[in-house]
């Protein structure tokens, strides 16, 4: 994955990017009721050299966003590219080793 970063001026490719969490009634039965759209169709990219700021109100998702971006969160939907990778798609082994090397390159960049 490092090779295709390089060779490619895209860093991060984020297409149509949707969170949604569930509302659950019920203690003992729980049942979805409903849910919050917290991120509904985000799409954006960002160069080698760029810097993306995120500006909005409380509560807009912004910290939804880069959560998702580093799969802490699974999205609802869309396409998170890391050079060639979806990170979207990713699970097990191939997620962690995906998850270490894009908060390297988010972490300190993230003001």
């Amino acid at each position: 994955m490092a090779e295709t970063l390089v060779a490619s001026k895209t860093l991060v490719d984020v297409r149509d990017l949707k969170m949604h969490f569930p509302l659950t009634q019920g203690i003992i039965m729980q049942r979805v009721i409903g849910y919050v759209r917290a991120v509904d169709g985000v799409s954006f990219s960002i160069e080698r050299g760029e810097t993306l700021g995120l500006v909005g109100e409380s509560g807009s998702g912004k910290t939804t966003i880069g959560r998702t971006i580093v799969r802490l969160y699974k999205p609802t939907a869309g396409q998170i590219m890391f050079g060639d990778k979806d990170l979207a798609t990713m699970e097990g082994e191939e997620l962690r080793q995906a998850r270490q090397l894009t908060c390297r390159w988010f972490a300190f960049r993230v003001y």
